[in-house]
């Protein structure tokens, strides 16, 4: 899809992004200490299942298929055997491992493209070290029993979480289908009260990503109306960094990329153990997590080397990020053009591949 056919859908999707995300970094930054100790905040609920007691690198993650991995990495000690310590913290809402990197209070984060320009856009340093997976099918439109498509969501009740990849998928089912987001009475809900909403007939369909979609699809009747996989390379997701750890621990975040390909090796080897961990934490059974690997694409070596080079498409991870940064300013969201220019650091997945080739 072309930049110049997204006006509507970017301008809305990427205005209310940055206004929240600039909004929440000044109340953190302003209100940290008092935010870190407050029980209501899903941050300050973040579990380490680290042996470090705290300490090492503070990697945060939450629920998505392609960050599960992770959690195989911590409990079979792969992090251990690449001499890298690290207090791997999960978050319970995705938008709040967003904004406490924004605020540097996690070295590492999981999350997607979209998010980390809007970040760079609001002022965050950041720096992409690895392509972790593309979504395709994992991110999900599901109405209930008699709305049979897109169109038949007018004047409906749909939740998702505002400004997440969700609600941008939303935006653009509904543009492809020729709607505008006034065609439907949207409901801003964290991705697990939304699917929680849906179950309960509180809405009429909502956005959400696996493992949340199956929670949504228990509803008797319910169905998909469409998926990421509709949309290919809209939502990559990544492995990020703040700029300064990565300038004064390359060797860190070098064992941290070696790890990651360790994982997928140990996870390949050992598939129903892994799987199993995978579930746990995912909190669904071994058979509804198995449907998830449709959705998601995990990169290889070779996908990640490929996807840092220059292209004219979003296959290039270059290509994506100067597009949505060029649209930024376009639309007067960024006084100035966003410099994306060491957004990408492919030096440790070189690295990596070098190694690999040697042994």
């Amino acid at each position: 899809m072309k930049l110049q056919s997204l006006p509507t859908v970017w301008q809305r999707w990427l205005k209310t992004r940055l206004q929240r995300s600039l909004l929440i970094y000044s109340v953190l930054f302003l209100s940290s200490l008092t935010l870190i100790i407050s029980c209501g905040n899903p941050a300050s609920q973040m579990s380490s299942s680290t042996s470090s007691g705290g300490n090492g690198l503070r990697l945060g993650f939450s629920a998505w298929p392609g960050w599960f991995p992770w959690q195989v990495a911590e409990e079979q000690k792969i992090f251990d055997q690449n001499k890298v310590s690290v207090n791997l913290q999960w978050f319970d809402g995705y938008l709040e491992s967003i904004n406490t990197l924004t605020t540097e209070k996690i070295d590492a984060n999981s999350q997607t493209l979209n998010d980390t320009v809007s970040a760079i856009a609001g002022g965050a340093d950041q720096v992409v070290v690895l392509v972790n997976d593309n979504s395709t099918g994992n991110d999900k439109i599901i109405a209930k029993q008699g709305i049979n498509s897109v169109a038949d969501l007018k004047g409906k009740k749909v939740a998702a979480e505002e400004g997440t990849v969700d609600h941008f998928l939303l935006l653009l089912g509904l543009e492809k289908a020729g709607m505008q987001p006034e065609d439907i009475e949207f409901v801003p809900l964290e991705t697990g009260k939304a699917a929680a909403a849906f179950v309960g007939g509180q809405v009429d369909a909502v956005g959400v990503f696996a493992p949340f979609t199956t929670q949504a699809l228990k509803l008797p009747g319910s169905k998909e109306l469409f998926s990421s996989k509709d949309f290919p390379g809209a939502i990559p997701d990544h492995l990020v960094f703040t700029r300064k750890f990565v300038n004064d621990h390359p060797e860190q975040v070098q064992a941290m990329v070696d790890s990651w390909f360790a994982t997928l090796d140990y996870i390949k080897a050992n598939p129903d153990e892994t799987m199993a961990i995978m579930a746990k934490r995912a909190g669904v059974s071994v058979d509804e997590y198995k449907d998830y690997a449709k959705g998601t694409k995990i990169f290889t070596v070779e996908e990640n080397l490929k996807a840092f080079q220059p292209g004219n498409t979003r296959s290039s991870l270059t290509y994506s990020a100067n597009e949505m940064s060029q649209f930024l300013n376009k639309v007067g969201l960024a006084k100035n053009k966003p410099d994306l220019s060491k957004l990408f650091d492919d030096r440790f997945v070189k690295a990596y591949a070098e190694k690999a080739k040697k042994s």
